[in-house]
């Protein structure tokens, strides 16, 4: 059975059929039928993921190790963003010594792998954004290779993809170092912090090393503890307490320094390293054992000396006084002095004086004429620790005294 189509109808369809819309949305659908029905074509080839080169490579000495620093890449070589974690290939090599070691070009040989930090491992060592590595140089690395130059180059990789382009590359000269102190020692004086210890070998793999001197670093770190003098590192090499900015606080050309910049009840940590001068550089060996240290004020001054009381007679205004003296102490850790007045032999008097006196003189005004004192004198150090009295000196204002003309 045939469908007829209204003449309206058939008239419209063809009005519809000659737009330009209606051949925009012909055009479309023939495309589709086209697409669907042709065969499928190659996949478009993705390009490989390799990282951009390392461009910050530095290297440090730390006694007989090296200490490398880099950062990472964040893009590829085509400048897209890198997502996947990278393993790390650190190369090293033993070439001709050049006039002053640092950053040079790539010689044209391929550097020997050193380590390689798989993705997994990356984050042992990176600290605050950056990764650090220490390469530990053994006594076979001096005596076989003398004369060069160390160079350090790193690359990245995505796992199991090409690797990066070589960084840059950085040079250090192979001269040992001392190896470290490993028995500093402290102890506390009235004035200061005395560190000994024992110079280390003047050798290292077999090489003689030129010692010139001693460096001596301090840190202040820590609460104070109960008393006495600490020093929980002292039976050999220990972390300090984080963090630790160890600074630079004198030289010594002995093996000795004496620190006389110290509060009382603070804490520190000491290290000394030993100094090797070569023609074009000079060296430090690795920090000493870290030593940590609480100075206490312990010293108690000696009992003045020489105490004399003489009566001073009235002059005008002036009443009649006693007038006390004595020794000055030469101890460098005397603050001041106390002195005490009893009216009976053998008594200990009560203290007169309401500040501590700066200079070895005291004047009683406070007299009565006729009536006998009994004075002693004791020392103070800066810790407030007082000294024994001295010896009993015994005056008197007579009741008869005259003012002078």
């Amino acid at each position: 059975m045939r469908m007829r189509i209204p003449a309206g109808s058939r008239c419209l369809s063809r009005r519809a059929r000659r737009s330009p819309r209606f051949f925009l949305y012909a055009a479309c659908i023939l495309g589709l039928v086209l697409a669907a029905c042709a065969s499928p074509g190659q996949p478009t080839p993705r390009h490989p993921v390799v990282p951009h080169a390392v461009t910050d490579l530095a290297a440090s000495r730390s006694g007989n190790a090296v200490v490398l620093t880099f950062t990472l890449p964040q893009e590829t070589d085509e400048g897209r963003a890198l997502h996947e974690p990278l393993a790390i290939e650190i190369d090293r090599d033993f070439e001709a010594l050049t006039a002053q070691a640092g950053t040079s070009a790539p010689s044209a040989k391929v550097p020997a792998p050193l380590v390689l930090i798989p993705p997994e491992m990356a984050g042992h060592y990176t600290e605050r954004g950056h990764i650090r590595y220490m390469d530990e140089l053994l006594p076979a690395d001096f005596a076989n290779h003398p004369d060069t130059d160390i160079v350090y180059r790193v690359r990245t990789r995505v796992p199991g993809k090409k690797p990066s382009a070589y960084s840059n590359a950085t040079a250090l000269h192979a001269y040992p170092a001392p190896e470290p102190i490993a028995d500093l020692k402290a102890e506390a004086t009235q004035t200061s912090v005395l560190l000994t210890w024992t110079s280390p070998p003047a050798n290292f793999a077999g090489l003689a090393l030129p010692i010139s001197g001693y460096r001596v670093y301090r840190a202040a770190a820590g609460e104070p503890a109960p008393s006495g003098i600490e020093h929980p590192s002292a039976g050999g090499k220990s972390p300090a307490p984080q963090p630790l900015a160890l600074v630079k606080i004198g030289d010594s050309e002995s093996p000795a320094f004496r620190d006389t910049q110290v509060d009382f009840n603070a804490t520190y940590i000491y290290s000394v390293r030993t100094l090797t001068r070569y023609p074009d550089t000079t060296l430090e060996s690795a920090d000493s054992n870290l030593l940590t240290v609480i100075p206490r004020d312990l010293y108690v001054p000696a009992a003045p000396q020489g105490l004399e009381a003489v009566a001073i007679p009235s002059q005008g205004a002036v009443p009649a006084h006693l007038d006390l003296t004595w020794a000055v102490s030469s101890e460098a850790g005397i603050a001041g002095y106390n002195v005490y007045r009893s009216d009976q032999a053998g008594i200990s008097g009560t203290r007169v004086n309401t500040q501590l006196l700066l200079t070895p003189a005291f004047r009683d005004m406070n007299v009565v004429l006729g009536r006998s004192y009994f004075y002693t004198v004791t020392a103070v150090g800066r810790s407030r620790k007082e000294s024994a009295p001295s010896a009993v000196a015994s005056g008197s204002v007579p009741a008869n005294t005259q003012s002078g003309p």
